[in-house]
C-alpha cells in the first residue's frame, strides 16, 4: 500500500502535467471555438418558473410589446443570438478581528460523615482523608488575532451568445474569450440568467442585471506556472497536519 502512494500522486497530476510538457517550446494551445451546450460540463439550468401566460393580442396596430425599435428589435431574443457582457467590478473588504479569552475552575469534594464508612477510607486509599477526597483545579486561555484586507478591480467587456431561453422569457447567455500574448494565455468566462428587459438598447447587458452570474478570469502560461506552487507542494500542504 505504501508503493502505491507516490503512484497515486503522479497520476493525480499526470494529465496536467502532460499538457504543460506537451506546450514546451512553444506558447499555449487556443481552446478551438466551439458550442457550449457541448462541453463536457454543460447542463441546462433549470429555474423556479410562473405559470405561462399568453401575449395579449392587440389589434389596429404596427407595435410589438417589447420592443424597443418601430420596425424591429435588434435586442438579443433567441438560442444563437449574440450580445454584449459588460463586467465591471470595483471590491474592497476590510475585516479585523481580536478575541481573548480566560477561564480559571477550581473544585473540592469531601465526605465527611457517611455510616461510619469514612472510617475505612484511610485502608482502602492509604495517605487520604474523608474531608479531601477529590481536588481539582484549571485554567484555561486563548487569544486570537485576525485581519483580512483585499481591493479587486475587475472590467471587462465580451460578447456572448444565448444558449437557453427558459419557459418565462429569461435567458441563459455564455461568453468565452481567450486573449495569448506571448507565451501567455489569459482565459476569460462569463455566464448567468438575464432577462431580456435589462438588455440595453445597444445589445449590452451588465454583469449586475445577470442572476447565478459567474465570472472567471485566469490563465495559463510560463508566467502563471513561476508564480504557482509545483504539483508536489500543493499536495503535502493538503495533507501535512502541521
Amino acid at each position: 500500500m505504501r508503493a502505491l502512494f507516490p503512484l497515486a500522486l503522479l497520476l493525480l497530476a499526470g494529465c496536467t502535467n502532460m499538457t504543460r510538457l506537451a506546450e514546451v517550446g512553444r506558447p499555449p494551445q487556443m481552446t478551438p471555438s466551439s458550442d457550449p451546450t457541448r462541453e463536457p460540463g454543460y447542463r441546462p439550468m433549470s429555474m423556479p418558473m410562473p405559470a405561462a401566460q399568453l401575449a395579449p393580442s392587440e389589434a389596429n396596430t404596427l407595435w410589438r410589446n417589447g420592443s424597443r425599435a418601430f420596425f424591429k428589435d435588434q435586442r438579443a431574443a433567441q438560442v444563437g443570438d449574440i450580445l454584449t457582457v459588460l463586467v465591471s467590478t470595483s471590491d474592497s473588504a476590510n475585516l479585523k478581528n481580536n478575541t481573548t479569552a480566560s477561564r480559571t475552575n477550581t473544585g473540592g469534594m469531601g465526605l465527611t460523615n457517611m455510616f461510619g464508612l469514612e472510617s475505612m477510607l484511610p485502608h482502602l486509599l492509604p495517605g487520604s482523608t474523608a474531608s479531601s477526597l477529590v481536588n481539582s483545579s484549571g485554567t484555561n486561555a486563548n487569544t486570537g488575532a485576525g485581519e483580512i484586507k483585499r481591493n479587486e478591480t475587475v472590467t471587462l467587456r465580451l460578447a456572448g451568445v444565448v444558449t437557453q431561453v427558459l419557459a418565462n422569457g429569461n435567458l441563459v447567455i455564455a461568453a468565452r474569450q481567450e486573449v495569448r500574448v506571448n507565451s501567455e494565455l489569459r482565459e476569460i468566462a462569463v455566464s448567468g440568467v438575464i432577462r431580456p428587459h435589462d438588455i440595453a438598447s445597444d445589445n449590452t447587458v451588465a454583469h449586475d442585471r445577470m442572476a447565478e452570474a459567474r465570472v472567471s478570469y485566469g490563465g495559463r502560461g510560463q508566467l502563471t506556472d513561476m508564480q504557482s506552487a509545483k504539483w508536489g507542494q500543493q499536495v503535502l500542504d493538503q495533507i501535512q497536519p502541521f
